[in-house]
């Protein structure tokens, strides 16, 4: 969808969802992942799975590789949480990783369980897997520029912007 393509990621809580909103406000082009590419898979073969695992949590291959393909927009930011990013990470001009402290993340699951009951976090299990996969970052991009997504929202949307034209003027 851009010219320039860029992942931003993070585990369950850190504000993917809030970012991918004030970019679009902003009047950017960002994809929620988590609503628009997302489903529930195998990461190695792309297999629909049954039942919902944070490790089964992928994105449809093809589509990101269509959407990137398109180069009617400038820059598009790809916002979400996903397993099988190796698949096509590397047809991103740059990676973005929220990251917040553990109580922030889980004050932030359990404001959004509050508005929607059903959503992910709001089971035991689910918050505990939300505070193991938190510690161990396990399904994050490792070479991601970290942004502290525990500052206002303005302020976060401002880092990643700034960063993403100083990665396009170092490409040029």
């Amino acid at each position: 969808m851009g010219i320039r393509n860029y992942l931003i990621g993070g585990v369950s809580g850190v504000g993917k969802t809030t970012v991918c909103n004030e970019l679009q406000r902003r009047g950017y082009h960002a994809i929620h992942g988590d609503r628009e590419l997302a489903y529930q898979g195998d990461p190695e073969t792309g297999t629909p799975t049954d039942g919902f695992k944070p490790e089964h949590h992928i994105w449809h291959v093809d589509k990101v590789i269509a959407l990137v393909a398109n180069q009617d927009e400038a820059v598009t930011f790809f916002c979400g949480g996903l397993r099988n990013f190796p698949k096509f990470i590397d047809l991103f001009d740059g990676v973005f990783v929220l990251e917040v402290d553990l109580e922030t993340c889980l004050r932030r699951i359990d404001e959004r369980v509050a508005l929607d009951p059903t959503d992910w976090g709001g089971r035991p299990e689910e918050r505990e897997i939300s505070a193991r996969l938190h510690q161990t970052k396990e399904g994050i991009p490792k070479n991601g520029i970290i942004i502290d997504a525990t500052a206002p929202i303005d302020h976060v949307v401002d880092e990643i912007i700034r960063q993403s034209e100083e990665n396009k003027h170092q490409r040029q």
